[in-house]
């Protein structure tokens, strides 16, 4: 997650627990100046802006006068200017978030995000038929402007705007940041957003800390051993964004940690459930395995012949080797070259390509019979096709997600197919035709499909 160091002086939107820092340098009208201030104006510096689809525009700098920072000013046509002190590493990635990212502008408690209209939670669940993530809105959100801030009671703290120069971010959020934002209301200017719509924070139920999970309470609830969880020090990446840090570790929402069990489920689920025990005692794709175990009996057999027939002289009578652990060792490599997408005899890739396109063309059948004023009726997925899938996702179930969300995707763009119809006929085909017994079908199929691609009772 990007963590803002400080607020613009003449931010609209203040970040609670940061401190103000004087912004006049900026030309906040002109964004081009604001870019001008650190492009190509030495090494290390660096400034970059562009014109928002919406309309209103996004603006970087790195700041000349403490390079290891850089300002990042969001203007909004309808929702006035957020201006932040940022660590000047983060700007490409805040750039890309306000540009690309489809999760708002405003940011609070660990990644809870703002369009202006909504409070939505993290971004977490991947939705790959519409090449981004699924929106989910915060339950009885409330919108905490400036106005309801000050209306606290007052401290006898004085409060001071820091100057650029000297700054240095602090780890912990400011105490008495109530007379800070008091500070930044005075230096308002007339003609400024008004106090009650400047938004500050984000108050929810699941946002109290009592209700808080820790490392323990996240791997409950996505029913994980705690050992098998990433560690904070070594995967921080690899967790939910934290709402809060403690001297115990990041404490996460509910919501926020049933989320993440969601989506590493999707992850790896298909791995796990389209897995099976090799000869060897590991677990590996159920197809690899079955075509390790196929060939082993081949090479069995083979040997077995040969010496019955005294035609393969490597083998004697008085060995001691057994023929099916022999053979299990003989087989596994051919197996694993077939299984190999990458030099192996089947290329995978090209497969998956053959499997995407095959469902496309039958669709594209149905594009040419869809009559605008009727349902959508999509006719069922050839049965050679599914047998393809079958084996597809038998060998590489880690893909199964990414194979059913293009498909989903081309659906949408190319033929205007809503998802959901899609996802309706990719578990009706392969409840037809897969060879994979329904069971364990209709788990993968929760866990791969994308979440727009099913009813809201599968999810």
């Amino acid at each position: 997650m990007i963590q803002p160091v400080a607020n613009g002086l003449r931010t609209d939107h203040p970040v609670p627990g940061l401190p103000f820092i004087n912004d006049e340098r900026l030309l906040l009208d002109n964004p081009d100046a604001i870019e001008r201030t650190g492009r190509n104006q030495g090494e290390g510096l660096w400034g970059r802006t562009d014109r928002l689809r919406g309309g209103g525009w996004v603006a970087f700098t790195t700041e000349t006068k403490n390079r290891d920072y850089a300002w990042a000013v969001h203007q909004h046509p309808e929702y006035g200017r957020t201006v932040l002190l940022i660590r000047d590493r983060d700007m490409s990635s805040l750039h890309h978030d306000w540009m690309y990212g489809g999760n708002g502008f405003l940011y609070r408690h660990g990644g809870y995000w703002w369009d202006g209209a909504c409070w939505y939670r993290p971004q977490q669940i991947v939705d790959r038929a519409y090449e981004g993530h699924e929106a989910r809105a915060v339950v009885s959100a409330v919108t905490v402007t400036a106005i309801d801030v000050l209306a606290r009671p007052a401290t006898s703290h004085t409060p001071q705007v820091a100057k650029i120069a000297d700054f240095t971010a602090s780890e912990k959020p400011l105490p008495h940041w109530r007379e800070h934002l008091a500070l930044w209301a005075s230096h308002r200017k007339p003609g400024s957003r008004p106090l009650d719509q400047c938004v500050v924070d984000l108050q929810a139920p699941e946002l109290d800390p009592a209700s808080f999970v820790d490392r323990a309470g996240l791997a409950q609830i996505a029913e994980l051993e705690l050992e098998d969880l990433p560690h904070p020090k070594y995967g921080r990446k690899d967790l939910p964004p934290p709402q809060i840090e403690t001297d115990g570790g990041p404490r996460w929402s509910r919501p926020v940690a049933r989320d993440w069990a969601e989506q590493y489920h999707r992850t790896h689920g298909p791995k796990k459930l389209l897995s099976a025990t090799t000869t060897f005692g590991t677990d590996q794709p159920r197809g690899l395995v079955d075509d390790h175990n196929r060939l082993t009996k081949i090479i069995a057999d083979s040997l077995q012949d040969a010496e019955d027939r005294k035609k393969n002289r490597l083998i004697t009578r008085g060995s001691s080797t057994n023929h099916e652990e022999l053979a299990a060792h003989l087989a596994w490599w051919p197996a694993v070259a077939i299984n190999d997408g990458t030099d192996g005899f089947i290329p995978l890739t090209s497969v998956r390509t053959t499997i995407v396109e095959a469902v496309l063309g039958g669709l594209a059948r149905d594009a040419e019979n869809t009559d605008a004023s009727k349902n959508v009726f999509l006719g069922d997925i050839l049965g050679d096709v599914v047998r393809l899938i079958d084996w597809y996702i038998l060998r590489e179930p880690q893909l199964a997600p990414a194979l059913f969300g293009e498909i989903c995707l081309d659906a949408r763009t190319r033929f205007g197919f809503d998802p959901k119809d899609v996802g309706d006929l990719l578990r009706r085909s392969l409840n037809l035709d897969s060879a994979i017994d329904r069971q364990t079908l209709n788990a993968l199929l929760d866990l791969a499909l994308p979440p727009s691609a099913q009813s809201p009772q599968e999810r």
